[in-house]
């Protein structure tokens, strides 16, 4: 291993600072708030990050047929955990279903020729299920290009790892259990891939899990504790990751053996379940 070039911390803040202007729900003079703000039906000017995020996006959820949604923000407001703050009631069923019929496949559209997109329907764009993953693409991209071999990037528990650590051993990373699950960590060594995890532990509000089911309108409660997918792209894995805690368990992993996935699926009570293609990596 080499020592770092110069400059590599502004980079990364450079970076990340990047994608809070551009995709964060949270700021209210990004691009996304932006368009939040707007009237729908008009079309808005992307950068072209933003465009690779909702190509990634619209494509996971039509793949997961609506489980990953990135225009459930008013749903994820409803509940409590979005920008207006939490809530310590249930939502009445009238702004649920008012909310629902905001969303789904369809609500957006995408030119990502000409950078732009629009809402069709009154919904709000919300991609924190995605863009912490990308944004851990976006920095190791970055230290490549700076001439970085060996790296381990980590933001909020999504990760990715190039090269190997300073004494030969590559990027062991164990990925614990859920809170009161006892299961043995899986431990992955991150060469030239990325891992995500998706969990009902993560955040919890008054009314459940802060995993809203976009078809339903409610928070999660089919028992599936957390969620890890192995991708080559931080980015996919952590959609992926938020598409399969959704779904029922069954149904999740019937989806990642469509897809081709590595997802260990931990659900309370029951233990976990390995795809073929995470068994296949740990063979």
């Amino acid at each position: 291993m080499v020592a770092p070039p110069p400059g590599v911390h502004d980079a990364i803040q450079g970076v990340l600072a990047q994608i809070i202007a551009q995709m964060s729900h949270w700021e209210p003079a990004s691009q996304l708030s932006r368009i939040n703000a707007a009237a729908p039906g008009g079309w808005h000017g992307i950068a072209p990050e933003f465009v690779s995020v909702m190509i990634v996006a619209l494509d996971i959820a039509a793949r997961s047929d609506g489980a990953f949604d990135p225009a459930m923000g008013a749903l994820v407001d409803l509940w409590g955990f979005g920008p207006p703050g939490p809530r310590a009631d249930v939502p009445k069923e009238s702004a649920i279903d008012a909310a629902r019929a905001a969303i789904g496949l369809g609500a957006i559209e995408l030119d990502p020729l000409l950078l732009r997109l629009r809402r069709v329907r009154p919904a709000r764009l919300d991609l924190s299920a995605i863009a912490k993953g990308y944004a851990v693409d976006a920095v190791a991209a970055r230290l490549r290009a700076m001439g970085c071999t060996d790296f381990l990037v980590e933001i909020g528990g999504e990760l990715v790892g190039a090269g190997i650590q300073p004494d030969g051993q590559p990027w062991w990373v164990d990925v614990e259990p859920p809170p009161g699950v006892a299961l043995a960590p899986l431990r992955i060594a991150l060469h030239g891939i990325a891992v995500a995890t998706s969990g009902d532990y993560r955040r919890f509000g008054a009314q459940g899990s802060h995993s809203i089911d976009p078809r339903t309108g409610r928070p999660i409660a089919h028992g599936t504790a957390s969620v890890t997918v192995i991708h080559a792209e931080c980015c996919h894995a952590d959609a992926w990751a938020s598409a399969l805690t959704v779904l029922e368990p069954e149904a999740a992993m019937a989806l990642a053996e469509r897809e081709d996935l590595a997802v260990q699926l931990v659900v309370r009570g029951k233990g976990e379940r390995l795809s073929g293609a995470l068994r296949a990596m740990l063979d």
